[in-house]
């Protein structure tokens, strides 16, 4: 186990899609394993390469990497995306902590039923402008500076980078009442490494469709339909 990373999940973003952030923001080529089929998966298992039998795993530095946040806290203190000191890692926990809170609320999106998936649009707007976006507003304001935390780029911004866009694939004209996200958006959109994630033909995965989500049910074995109460 060698070389380049190795990403073992399917082919759309779920809970995956964070770590190519981070990578791609490190400027860290990987290699993905896309899971299409049952057997994979089952194959996997037997391996034991699934410590808690769940994707996504990454195989990288002699070792297989389960665990989402375990992964992403790795690759940030590799990379030197995870603050200068104790007290800048823990606000990037912080930040982090509330981006992924955002995303988790997106992320179920295209599995729910037609009726439901309006609602969930709404939903998602609504926690986006009262709750994670004018925190994140007067972050930026208090600290004014161009990053979240400290004087260079850290997993917060990429994270919160990747909130934005997916806020805004739900609704495009959401941040006119948010002058500094906007600003932070275009500004971290621009760095290299950052830049070329953006572009077509990346690793970035698009929003999931209709595939995705009947490739996702038929490994899993998970043929339910999700319901979400708190967007009744």
């Amino acid at each position: 186990m060698s070389g380049k990373p190795k990403l073992y999940y399917f082919d759309g973003r779920g809970r995956m899609e964070s770590i190519r952030w981070l990578l791609a923001a490190a400027g860290i080529e990987f290699e993905e394993e896309i899971l299409e089929t049952r057997e994979q998966y089952e194959a996997l298992l037997k391996e034991g390469a699934l410590l808690f039998e769940q994707v996504p795993m990454v195989q990288m530095d002699g070792m297989r990497l389960v665990q989402s946040r375990a992964i992403m806290q790795y690759i940030a203190a590799k990379y030197d995306l995870y603050g200068k000191n104790l007290k800048e890692r823990l606000l990037i926990d912080m930040y982090v902590g509330g981006t992924t809170d955002l995303i988790e609320i997106i992320i179920p999106h295209q599995f729910l039923s037609p009726e439901d998936k309006q609602k969930h649009i709404k939903f998602i707007v609504q926690k986006a402008k009262e709750r994670y976006f004018p925190v994140y507003e007067k972050i930026l304001k208090e600290h004014g500076g161009k990053f979240l935390v400290g004087n260079q780029l850290s997993w917060a911004d990429v994270q919160l980078l990747e909130g934005i866009l997916m806020v805004e694939e739900k609704c495009a004209d959401i941040l006119p009442d948010f002058p500094r996200l906007k600003e932070f958006q275009q500004r971290i959109s621009e760095i290299p490494t950052i830049k070329a994630f953006l572009q077509p033909g990346s690793k970035r995965k698009p929003a999931p469709d209709d595939k995705y989500v009947t490739t996702v049910r038929t490994v899993l074995q998970a043929y339910y339909n999700v319901k979400l109460n708190y967007i009744n």
